[in-house]
């Protein structure tokens, strides 16, 4: 039981990290990772989902190497 927490725990960690990466990434726009930014606040209701679904998409089309290289970035630290 203690290796899966510490598997999740190290999995969490590599997503903050490589969060943290993106989010200093010049190449993908300011208001992208501003908009990004505010989906991640804990506000309640579902505003927050609904702002990180439609960043999702954009990123997900547009910027995937960024987020690939920030994703190896996380994994070297």
């Amino acid at each position: 039981m203690r290796r899966v927490f510490a598997a999740v725990g190290a999995a969490f960690r590599r997503v903050f990290r490589a969060v943290r990466i993106a989010a200093r990434d010049p190449r993908i726009p300011r208001p992208l990772r501003w908009l990004a930014a505010l989906g991640l606040a804990p506000i309640p209701g579902p505003f927050d989902e609904l702002v990180l679904l439609l960043v999702a998409v954009p990123l997900a089309l547009f910027y995937r190497r960024e987020l690939r290289e920030a994703w190896t970035a996380a994994a070297r630290t």
